[in-house]
């Protein structure tokens, strides 16, 4: 009894000491993991994928990956240093790669290193949808929802006696966690739930980015039920990582109004259009004074 109750309270202890908050959203989450040691980890780990990636360059598509992931990167960047967060611009040094894979995918490494896979491209022809993609991918690094899930993997697999170290900084403690294998009462219980909610969030949050950057944030509607129509998904919802189609359109559908209104930015008249306008004006000057010496 004894025994049980001290793991309790160490446990409660550990929570205290490792909690955090998301930026944009509020929620409290569990930090165990140093994001010192996730971003080392997580860097190799894309070095690593990157020499065996067959990265697309100098195409329309793998600019336009770039120009509006600088875009969305901007936006978060701005929103950091308006809200408290400025002394987190330190952990992103962004990277922008369109990758040849067919899968219908993307991420972003905690650090802002991105990838996006060209079998999703079908799906964001235009650059408010690829927006859509980038933001939610970015809004996974901004909330780290890595180090969230690296805290949870060591709170599940090895209790209480071991958070003590892996706050210590200890990586060995900390890459044994990444290494396991959860049971599947663990799995479906607790980490998938978690991972639909950061889904969630990342949504939430990818919103708020693309306003931010000048795309249409209503573009995200549209572009999952363009997605929800070309694949196919056969997995529960509750044995998914990710929220089902249609609850994720009907979740960004309520949260749009508000978005909106508080962070969507227009994007300003491009010059080619002054400048067109400028002609037409002297255009119709130039004729009316013809007109008139004729007369």
């Amino acid at each position: 009894m004894k025994k049980i109750t001290y793991a309790l309270a160490l446990l409660a202890a550990v929570a205290l000491v490792g909690c955090s908050t998301v930026a944009m959203t509020g929620r409290k989450q569990l930090m165990l993991v140093s994001n010192s040691e996730v971003l080392s980890s997580s860097l190799t780990q894309y070095q690593s994928y990157m020499k065996s990636a067959k990265p697309v360059v100098g195409t329309a598509q793998a600019e336009q990956v770039v120009r509006v992931g600088k875009k969305i990167a901007a936006a978060t960047e701005s929103y950091l240093r308006a809200n408290g967060g400025a002394d987190q611009l330190s952990d992103f040094s962004w990277e922008f790669n369109l990758v040849q894979d067919n899968s219908a995918n993307a991420f972003c490494m905690p650090g802002g290193k991105i990838v996006v896979y060209t079998g999703i491209l079908p799906f964001a022809s235009t650059d408010s949808e690829l927006a859509v993609i980038l933001g939610h991918e970015v809004a996974h690094a901004v909330a780290k929802h890595s180090n969230e899930r690296m805290s949870q993997q060591v709170a599940a697999q090895y209790g209480g006696a071991i958070l003590g170290a892996a706050l210590g900084g200890q990586s060995q403690a900390v890459q044994a966690a990444a290494a396991q294998v959860y049971g599947l009462g663990a799995q479906y219980g607790v980490m998938l739930p978690f991972s639909r909610k950061h889904e969630s969030e990342a949504d939430y949050m990818g919103l708020i980015l693309m306003s931010m950057a000048g795309y249409e944030p209503g573009t995200a509607v549209t572009f999952w039920q363009k997605m929800s129509a070309g694949t196919q998904k056969t997995t529960p919802e509750i044995m998914s990582t990710h929220p089902s189609d249609a609850t994720r359109i009907a979740d960004i559908q309520k949260e749009l109004p508000k978005i909106r209104a508080k962070y969507y930015v227009a994007p300003a008249p491009t010059a080619t259009t002054t400048t067109a306008a400028k002609k037409t004006t002297t255009t119709k000057k130039t004729t009316t004074k013809k007109k008139t010496s004729k007369k």
